[in-house]
């Protein structure tokens, strides 16, 4: 757990940026190989830019907007300063979505075929992404107030806000439950479903754990029904996902009748 690294000369070479982009270069590899033997592959590289281009963005927007607007309306000079961490990774999924929306329709690609394909590789990125947050010391848990926990070091996001106490290891179990959702993904891969239905399957078993483990954490605000930001968006993204997948499903059905 070290939020710097090494110092190349006065620079801080930041563990957050290097785990970040390394779950970058991960994701797209996976989804380079899934990709394999459709007319998808070729594409994968192109949509990488313009999803990480989108994500990025859309990670600190919903990072400094909707959940830690009160630190960052105080220090507007650091809503830019993304290499000392404080991405959202929901805010990066919408961010990566809209960017993809945005990509298939201007090579006129099927962008649900496409998304299902992308799906696995996205969710192990993420997986690999909260290892990042691990070490930069943020995306942490509340206080579990017994001996069992993680203790940050000083320096870390997490010791300036609760000290030496012992928090949830809500990133780590997020992390873990990024992995099986992986896994789980894989295993659908192997039967046939209405287009979107693996990548709505993504959203919905993501947002889920997402939901669940934001109980533990102790990093953001919290609104109506004691819930955060995170909980809104998860719950947001699951019902929608469940209606597109209604869609799609009519829409498959009529289309075997046709």
């Amino acid at each position: 757990m070290k939020v710097i690294l090494f110092y190349i000369g006065n620079y801080p070479v930041r563990s957050y940026g290097i785990i970040f982009a390394f779950a970058i270069l991960l994701a797209v590899g996976v989804a380079h190989y899934l990709a394999k033997e459709t007319k998808y592959r070729k594409h994968v590289m192109d949509l990488s830019l313009y999803a990480i281009f989108g994500a990025i963005l859309g990670a600190r927007f919903w990072e400094v907007f909707f959940f830690q607007w009160n630190y960052y309306s105080q220090h507007l000079t650091e809503i830019f300063a993304i290499w000392n961490g404080g991405l959202s990774i929901q805010g990066g999924l919408v961010g990566g979505f809209v960017a993809g929306v945005i990509f298939t329709w201007k090579r006129k690609l099927d962008f649900w075929e496409f998304a299902d394909i992308l799906a696995p590789a996205v969710i192990f990125g993420q997986g690999v992404g909260r290892i990042a947050c691990l070490l930069n010391g943020d995306a942490f848990g509340s206080p579990t107030g017994s001996n069992f926990g993680l203790v940050y070091p000083e320096g870390s996001m997490a010791y300036n806000v609760y000290g030496s106490q012992p928090l949830w290891p809500a990133e780590i179990w997020e992390g873990q439950w990024d992995f099986i959702v992986f896994g789980l993904l894989l295993l659908m891969k192997n039967r046939t479903w209405p287009k979107g239905f693996l990548f709505l399957s993504y959203n919905i078993l993501y947002s889920f754990g997402r939901f669940m483990l934001e109980f533990l954490r102790g990093d953001t605000p919290r609104y109506l029904f004691d819930w955060t930001a995170a909980q809104w968006t998860s719950v947001s993204v699951i019902l929608a996902s469940f209606i597109i997948m209604v869609f799609l499903h009519l829409k498959s059905k009529q289309n075997v009748k046709v």
